[in-house]
């Protein structure tokens, strides 16, 4: 029986939090919500846990600090698998990624879109006909594209929104991916997940959704992330050319720390 999970990871999206929660439920009425938050000082949290109270099917997961985008939901991964979710999705707090078109990534996921076959990852993509943005400037249009390029070429992936984070998951798919050997903590966590994912043979789909700029809150994009995010990319792109394989150590997680798990 499926029991599908939307991720939501957040920091400091009190503003927007209850609203996108709101329409995940509504759209995808049997869709059970996990919060991620950071500790996050705007309160977040809280809201979060007000929430769960006042609906089951929301549920919380504290993490201490400020961690990452990619440990929050590796963290989450694990807390969905333990629990028997499938399948599991990933979505943004802020509004960008509209709960309204949640269903059809997961029509993609089981097949019945188009007549198209099942996939064990589907993307929803800026990038492909029918996909667009809104509200973005035009520098930060050709960044993304140039950045999904640049991914697509060094890491010979087929996937045209490399960086999107609008993504559903089969629980069997996150298994064969092995997460213990993904170490990306920051924004390149979704080039590395989609890496991984073609490694192991996956399913790799993508449908058009709207990527919508947020109207409340600030971005936690930045010029360093983007460029770390870039290096980590140019190096497993020539280790992967030239025959080094990524390792597993504290170099490669970039943060000098295993992977907690956690609990609501």
């Amino acid at each position: 029986m499926s029991r599908p999970l939307v991720v939501i990871p957040t920091y400091n999206e009190r503003e927007s939090l209850a609203d996108t929660v709101a329409r995940v439920r509504a759209n995808v009425p049997d869709a059970s919500v996990l919060v991620v938050d950071d500790a996050s000082p705007d309160g977040t949290g809280e809201l979060a846990d007000r929430l769960a109270a006042s609906d089951p099917l929301v549920q919380v997961l504290h993490r201490s600090a400020k961690n990452g985008l990619g440990g929050a939901y590796l963290e989450a991964f694990d807390w969905a698998l333990e629990r028997g979710f499938d399948p599991i999705v990933q979505l943004d707090a802020d509004g960008s990624h509209l709960p309204e078109q949640l269903p059809r990534l997961l029509d993609r996921l089981e097949g019945r879109a188009d007549a198209a076959p099942p996939a064990d990852l589907v993307i929803g993509s800026r990038w492909v006909e029918g996909g667009s943005i809104e509200n973005w400037p035009r520098h930060r249009e050709l960044l993304s594209k140039w950045g999904s390029a640049y991914a697509r070429i060094m890491l010979r992936l087929d996937t045209r929104d490399a960086t999107a984070g609008y993504r559903a998951f089969r629980a069997a798919a996150l298994r064969r991916i092995r997460l213990e050997d993904v170490h990306t903590r920051g924004y390149g966590f979704q080039v590395d997940m989609l890496w991984h994912a073609r490694e192991a043979g996956l399913v790799i789909a993508e449908v058009p959704v709207t990527f919508v700029e947020r109207t409340r809150g600030r971005s936690k994009m930045s010029p360093a992330i983007v460029l770390e995010a870039i290096l980590r990319v140019t190096v497993w792109g020539l280790r992967s050319r030239f025959g080094r394989r990524r390792g597993g150590g504290a170099e490669a997680r970039g943060d000098g720390s295993a992977r907690r798990r956690s609990h609501a």
